[in-house]
């Protein structure tokens, strides 16, 4: 973070009332504890990573297929 942008946050801060201080001090608290949180996620990983050492080997031409299948039955709008 910038030096300045930390002076500048203490200078506005200090020039609050004592009630005030504290609202801010609570909020970048909050703020540390948000950014903690989002650091813990599990991070996204594709189905075929999860299944990668399970000895399912899906091809292209799997999901390609299912894909047809899966549409073939699906009503389509007829032309006026």
């Amino acid at each position: 973070m910038s030096e300045n942008l930390i002076e500048e946050i203490s200078e506005k801060s200090a020039a609050l009332p004592l009630d005030q201080q504290r609202e801010v001090l609570d909020f970048v608290e909050f703020m540390l504890h948000k950014s903690e949180k989002t650091k813990q996620r599990i991070p996204y990983r594709s189905t075929r990573g999860l299944f990668a050492n399970s000895g399912v080997k899906i091809t292209d031409e799997d999901i390609a297929e299912v894909r047809r299948e899966m549409w073939a039955n699906f009503p389509r709008e007829e032309p006026r």
